[in-house]
This record gives structure tokens, sequence and C-alpha cells, in this order.
């Protein structure tokens, strides 16, 4: 009996693999849509599309499938929520930097920085001599808008919009530790939200969406846990990168009053190779007009 369930648990596992390692093949693109008060100033249903965690994987030749999908989506806007590289001392940049410097063809793109990029420019001695100066000329020779705790102001119709892109310090990404973020430490990097403004906050690592929300992101987009690696259906993401079990905000959009958060799954991996029930994704985010009931 017992070789009998021993051989049963060893099928499942390896059946598990498997797919986890099918998984990593494909891409699908996730929509949301969302209507709060603040889009009385839109004349029409407007598309913006999220982006992370690229981790520089190619779906096609120089990504071409993963181009062509986001084509088809029509966005008003490209938002990308960081780790679209590898900060490795021998990983390139140069797939992630190809990639990205083509949507500015499709429409205007803003990029916040995740932990990678970070990486590069605290640690230069780890790195290729001027890789992240390289990096970000390259970005903006394209267009690509590369915000680190910087802001951009856009309309879309009526609508103001102020682009914020939050880096927080690395000591907020290390492993197996807990970190206190509150609304004070989104003020010291990017400064006040503007309530005249619609707010979207560019913050890689949704586990401090509370300061976020405290701040006055109105749309906050996130990525960094790759979906938490393993999701379970009516659970969510499994872990974290800083090993914490089942974290509120992992891959999914959650909407709070009138803000919300949309965490992407993430398009690629890097150190665990593995996903399960957790496909990458491209999200699309269709903001439709609000008309007030007579």
């Amino acid at each position: 009996m017992w070789k009998g369930i021993i051989a049963a648990v060893i099928l499942v596992f390896l059946l598990c693999l498997a797919e986890g390692r099918r998984e990593l093949r494909f891409f699908k693109i996730t929509r949301y849509t969302l209507k709060v008060p603040a889009f009385k100033k839109l004349d029409s249903e407007k598309k913006i599309i999220l982006l992370a965690d690229l981790h520089n994987k190619s779906y096609g030749e120089h990504n071409s499938r993963l181009l062509d999908a986001i084509r088809k989506e029509k966005p008003d806007l490209i938002l990308i929520a960081g780790d679209m590289l590898v900060g490795k001392d021998i990983a390139s940049y140069q797939e992630a930097l190809d990639f990205v410097t083509r949507l500015p063809a499709i429409c205007p793109v803003y990029y916040g920085p995740g932990n990678h990029e970070q990486r590069l420019k605290e640690y230069p001695e780890k790195y290729e001599k001027s890789v992240y100066k390289k990096f970000k000329e390259g970005l903006a020779l394209s267009g690509v808008h590369y915000l680190e705790n910087q802001t951009a102001d856009i309309k879309l119709d009526r609508l103001p919009i102020r682009v914020n892109g939050l880096e927080l310090p690395m000591l907020t990404y290390e492993k197996f530790k807990k970190h206190q973020v509150d609304a004070a430490d989104i003020r010291q990097c990017i400064g006040r939200a503007e309530r005249d403004k619609y707010q979207i906050l560019l913050a890689h690592n949704p586990v401090y969406y509370p300061a976020y929300r405290e701040w006055g992101a109105d749309l906050t987009v996130s990525g960094h846990l790759h979906g938490g690696i393993v999701r379970i259906p009516g659970l969510g993401g499994v872990i974290t990168p800083q090993a914490v079990l089942f974290p509120k905000y992992s891959g999914e959009m959650t909407v709070e009053g009138s803000q919300a958060i949309a965490v992407s799954k993430g398009l690629g991996t890097h150190t665990i190779n593995l996903r399960f029930c957790n496909y990458a994704e491209v999200v699309a985010i269709s903001l439709l007009p609000y008309r007030e009931r007579k």
C-alpha cells in the first residue's frame, strides 16, 4: 500500500513540475475594468497596458508575439512596473532594452524601476562599467519616460493624471525580513499627492500597498511577486520573495472604494523558473467613463 501511495505522490509531483515548466512558454491577456467618479472627465473608454517582470524573457524572435499582442489591444498608455531585465553580472540588459524601446511606437510609455534596475544603479561595481547609464540613455532616446522617484503630468481627455515612479530603498526588498513603509516614506521619495490630479503610482512591490493607498494613490500598478509563483484557486499566490505566505496582493486587481491596485503576475522568471496555475500575463485595464445617475 505504501509503495502505491509513494508512487502516486511522485507521479503528482512530476505532473505538477511538467505543468509548471509548460506554463513558462506562454502568456495570456488579463483584462480588468475600472470605473470611479474621477472618470467623469473621460469622454470615452481608455485602455492601459501594464507590463512587469519580463526578466529578459523573449516570446518569439525579438519578442514579436508579445509586441503583436500589445498592439492588438490598441492601448492609450503603457505602464511598466519594473524588472524588465535581470540584475546579475552575467546577464545582459539588451533583450529588455530592445523590447521596451519598440513600445513608444504604439503609445506613450512610463516606466518605474524595480529592484533589478535599482541594483544596476546602486551596485555599479558588480556590473559592466556604465551599464545603467547606457540602459537609461537607450530608453530616453526611444521616448520611454523612465521615472526614478519622479513624476510626469499627462491628460486623458479632460482627466489630468500624474504618473509617479516610486523607488524605495533597496533594504525594503531584503529577503526573510518584514519591513515597515508608511505614507511619510512615500512623500519623502516623491512628495505629496495632489488631489486635483488622478494619481497613478508605479510601485514595483505591492506588499506596501496600504502605504501607497494612504499616500493618495488612486491607481497603483505593481509586479515583483511573480503571481506568488504557485497560485491556488480561491487563495491566490502562495509565497513572496521575502518568504511571506499567501500575500494579500499578488496577481489581481483589487478595488477598495475609489482606489485600486493592479498587480501583474509578470512575464518572465529568474532564479526560480517555475509557474503553476499562474500564467505569465499582459494586463489590460479599461478605464470606463463615469456617468452619475440622475
